[in-house]
């Protein structure tokens, strides 16, 4: 009769009441009857769920405002597992609404509501437009729900105040909407993907951004949705994990970010209070009950464990099954969020599951990577926490039997160093009898050709320590002691409001515990490396040689390591010092180093882009290392000086006598850095010039990542500029994610460019002449008379060689030729001469017969060097042969000598007749010169006075001011005259 009734049963309210009651009380007893007696009770209990789904809820749609009755259906819903919750909420909203005509009806109604309270929604009203959602709730909430989502899905600024709106809603109603949720996450009818296939879409963003903020701030159930997210990890679809990193980041506080500080980085390898207070963005604390009610889900329906090893199967599915018809960008961009989920859903089980009950849930890593084929890097990951705990239970053990036994009295001077010893002895009898067995376990996970260079003991501790063991944050816990006496100092002044008092109580407290936490962090740190230093003889065997050594350990530890995390990205690198520290046997530090900084081009070519910011922190690290001991002679012959890590001469099985002789000295230290600088500019131009988008992105990621110290040389940053600059160019239209990229390096580069140095600053190499402005050279006699002879008898090599080539011509021209073989050799000899005392750089030199030395004036300015350069007689340019003992003579001689050349040139022309003024033709070019020379040759030397005077006169040389213009000015003096040739073979022809 109820069936027949339908959503009429809405007329009478105290009769459906009745019927949700008596539903009520058959669920709570089918729900506490044992297993046998359940088979019996199906029938009932299924007409019981087709009465909820055609009755009890149509009926509650055609009731307006009627809260009571919403918490009668919850208090019977609530009975049920969400399973048979969903499905009914299904049928209510796809069903029932289209089998009755009052239902179709009343959602067109709610409908209109929603939209007129959508559109006047803002944060100034959100109070009464939430009692109007609430009103709209009580009996349609999945037709709400569906309308705000989709507005929602368009508009992602709605999200904060219909997050805030919704605090006037019923418990049945937030059921509704979580399956609201999901329904809209698996609607097949919508593209996940934008049209460019590269980006997820952005109603999937939004709906994940409201996921997270409306979970946090309401008590809905989170069991569906996180069973959603596991089903669609088993289907191998990845993209619907972006709904459960959003959840996670906003319920517990904990992110993933890779533009996250130095001093959140620093903070994050300290103690769970200093992590909670400085190494996040948001705060912790604000997020205790929603991070229990996580927990509480994902224990309840066993899913802590399959999600994990879902997410680290599904980073290497996503590569070689999912990405058939995917973008590289986009494939890279899931990878990423793959791993950063991963991450961060571990770090967050480790924070907020018990030690206890996080070593009963997870099985051991034998386990994981034997029978759930998870990679050793994401094992390692889920498995060091337990294996932590494994060895401080270990360690209470050990201390609780010594106290059993009875104490010897000793002196009280060494009661406190005994009692450090003692504990130190403890935590090494503790590891090992926990890494022991771990390391026969992780014995199997490689090929045993690895174990030849380095033992399973040394992988197993690489892989179990955490950089909280390796290094104590002490500036991190100043920092933040610092940051809260200035709270108290501020709250001082109210001290008695009682409010600002308990603050100030809580902030006291505070620093006592961050105190505590740091001392103990340091007696933690100083029993780990007691511990490596016992155990650092067995780590690397050095079977084969010292090179596939190191190979296989950047292939096993720290290359998979150092772009897992940014924090393991740090602890890489202070690994890679602690074993140069504690000098490690048959470890080289040098040719660690060697290959860590040599061709880097294919791992960037292999990276993703979070994954390549991370291994930019590590590069970043390393050089950081290196530039303490390239900056400081004291400080390398102290960390470097006799350690094996440094010795040069490489051997397979090399004891530790290697000798002074044997060791890296400092000033090949820094050569060696000099060439780590160009090995990384030359691989990071090989990426940068490859056209591929993903190489580029890489390569500046890692770039940005290293500024500080790379590059350090100013040649090399002017080769890496230019490149970028290139990229600018052609990328601004095509790729503008990669012209972002550019200009942002562009500019910190450029800022950077006074700590730059040049070559011969950063590693001890002879200064160029170029660059030796003050510089002087003196010439010998001989060497003088050497270089007259050389330029002589190369001109006189050219000129036959001209003759040779116009002996085709008429026998005039030979004539001609030989006639001016000696005016030109002449002239050569004095540029030859010029050359030699330009070279001095202006400093002392002696003349060809060695008696008497010219002394070096004071520069003259512009304006004097013009005035004399006009007044110059041309003539006296072919008085270079002459003996120059004496100016006064020398110069007379080479006028009257220039005087006669010029009368043998004016018979050699035509018209024996000079039309031209002499300081008129100084001012013009000459006829045989092009106009391109001719302003080629008066940008290089300023004036086409000089100009001339020096190709009429023979090469009368003037002093330059840098060697290059002397070069460019001798080049334009060869031009001239080989036209001038030129000019002369056309006239005698004509003749």
């Amino acid at each position: 009769m109820l069936l027949q009734l339908g959503c009429k049963t809405s007329l009478d309210p105290g009769l459906l009441v009745k019927v949700i009651r008596i539903g009520k009380n058959f669920f709570s007893e089918y729900y506490a009857s044992p297993d046998e007696e359940r088979p019996k009770l199906k029938r009932i209990f299924g007409n019981m769920l087709g009465l909820v789904s055609h009755v009890i809820l149509p009926s509650l749609s055609l009731l307006l405002c009627n809260a009571n009755v919403s918490f009668e259906v919850w208090g019977l819903m609530k009975l049920l597992p969400y399973q048979i919750r969903y499905r009914i909420y299904g049928d209510w909203k796809n069903e029932c609404y289209d089998s009755h005509p009052e239902l179709m009806l009343a959602r067109a109604g709610v409908i209109d509501k929603t939209k007129y309270i959508m559109r006047r929604l803002t944060k100034e009203n959100v109070k009464q437009t939430g009692r109007q959602m609430g009103k709209l709730s009580h009996s349609s909430p999945c037709i709400l729900f569906d309308s705000i989502l989709s507005q929602i899905q368009r508009y992602d600024n709605l999200i904060g105040p219909v997050v805030d709106a919704l605090k006037y809603l019923t418990d049945l109603t937030y059921d509704c909407l979580a399956f609201c949720i999901i329904e809209a996450l698996a609607n097949p009818q919508k593209e996940r993907m934008k049209h460019d296939d590269t980006n997820i879409s952005n109603w999937l963003q939004s709906l994940a951004s409201f996921c997270g903020n409306i979970l946090k701030k309401y008590s809905i159930e989170l069991s569906g949705l996180l069973q959603y997210v596991g089903n669609q990890l088993k289907a191998g679809k990845s993209l619907d994990l972006l709904i459960l990193k959003e959840v996670v980041q906003k319920m517990s506080g904990i992110e993933i970010s890779e533009e996250v500080t130095n001093d959140q980085l620093e903070a994050l390898h300290g103690g769970e209070l200093l992590k909670a207070e400085a190494g996040y963005f948001g705060q912790i604390r604000n997020t205790k009950k929603s991070s229990n009610r996580l927990k509480d889900s994902l224990l309840s329906q066993n899913l802590a464990l399959p999600l994990c090893i879902l997410m680290a199967q599904q980073r290497t599915g996503i590569v070689f099954t999912e990405s058939n018809d995917m973008h590289l960008k986009l494939m890279g961009k899931l990878a990423d969020q793959c791993h950063d989920t991963l991450v961060q859903f571990g770090n967050f089980l480790s924070i907020q599951l018990g030690s206890d009950e996080y070593n009963k849930r997870f099985p051991s890593i034998e386990v994981l990577t034997s029978q759930y084929h998870t990679p050793p890097d994401a094992a390692f990951f889920l498995t060091k926490p337990m294996y932590q705990y494994q060895i401080a239970t270990k360690y209470d053990e050990l201390r609780k039997q010594e106290r059993s036994k009875p104490k010897m009295t000793n002196g009280n001077s060494s009661s406190s160093s005994s009692s450090s010893n003692d504990k130190t002895q403890r935590y090494i009898a503790a590891s090992e009898a926990v890494i022991g067995p771990l390391s026969q376990q992780v014995h199997q996970m490689h090929d045993s050709k690895i174990w030849l260079d380095i033992s399973p003991r040394f992988y197993t501790t690489f892989w179990t320590l955490s950089l909280y063991d390796l290094q104590v944050p002490n500036n991190a816990y100043e920092r933040e002691i610092a940051k809260v006496k200035q709270s108290i100092v501020a709250l001082d002044n109210d001290s008695h409001d009682g409010r600002k008092r308990r603050e100030k109580e809580r902030f006291e407290a505070l620093i006592i515990k961050l105190k505590d936490e740091e001392k103990k962090q340091e007696e933690h740190h100083n029993r780990v490396k007691a511990r490596m230093k016992h155990e650092r003889q067995q780590w690397f065997l050095a079977k084969t040689t010292k090179n596939d050594t190191i190979t296989k350990f950047l292939q096993l530890c720290i290359f998979p390591r150092a772009i897992f995390s940014a924090l393991d990205a740090v602890y890489c690198s202070k690994m890679i010092h602690m074993l140069h520290q504690l000098k490690t046997n048959n470890f080289s530090t040098l040719l660690c180093l060697d290959r860590i900084f040599t061709d880097i081009s294919y791992t960037i070519a292999s990276l993703t882009e979070n994954e390549s910011s991370r291994y930019g922190r590590f590069l970043c690290c390393m050089l950081g290392i290196i530039k303490k001991w390239h900056a400081d002679k004291s400080l390398y012959e102290k960390e470097c000086g006799n350690f094996p890590g440094f010795v040069t001469v490489l051997r397979a099985n090399a004891g530790n006598g290697a000798t002074k002789a044997d060791q890296l000295d400092f000033e090949n230290f820094r050569h060696v850095c000099h060439k780590w600088q160009y090995k990384l500019t030359k691989a990071i131009v090989v990426c940068l010039e490859s056209q591929e988008f993903c190489q580029i992105r890489n390569a500046l990621v890692i770039l940005t990542k290293i500024l500080p110290f790379f590059p350090a040389v100013t040649s090399l940053a002017s080769a890496l500029e230019k490149r970028i600059d290139k990229i600018r160019t052609e990328e601004k239209e095509k790729r503008p994610d990669l012209f972002a990229l550019a200009m942002g390096y562009s500019g910190l580069l450029k800022g950077r460019k006074n700590a730059l140095v040049p070559e011969h600053v950063f590693h001890n190499k002879s200064q160029p002449k170029s660059a030796a402005s003050g510089s002087t050279t003196v010439k010998t006699p001989t060497s003088t008379a050497t270089d007259k002879k050389t330029s002589s008898s190369s001109n006189h090599n050219r000129s036959k060689s001209k003759e040779s080539k116009s002996s085709s011509g008429a026998s005039k021209r030979k004539s001609e030729d030989k006639r001016e073989k000696t005016p030109k050799e002449s002239s050569k000899s004095g540029d030859s001469k010029s050359k030699d005392s330009k070279d001095g750089g202006g400093g002392d030199s002696t003349t060809s017969s060695g008696s008497k030395k010219s002394t070096m004036h004071p520069p003259k300015s512009s304006s004097e060097r013009d005035s004399k350069r006009r007044k110059v007689d041309p003539s006296t340019t072919t008085s270079s042969t002459a003996d120059n003992s004496s100016k006064e003579s020398s110069s007379s001689r080479n006028s009257h000598g220039g005087s006669e050349k010029r009368k043998e040139e004016e018979k050699r022309d035509g018209s024996g007749k000079r039309s031209i003024s002499k300081e008129r033709k100084r001012e013009l070019p000459s006829p045989t010169q092009s106009s391109t020379d001719s302003k080629r040759y008066r940008a290089e030397n300023g004036s086409a006075v000089s100009r001339h005077s020096k190709e009429k006169d023979g090469g009368k040389t003037r002093r330059s001011d840098g060697k290059s213009k002397k070069d460019h000015h001798g080049a334009a003096v060869a031009d001239v005259k080989k036209e001038r040739n030129s000019s002369k073979d056309r006239v005698g022809r004509r003749t």
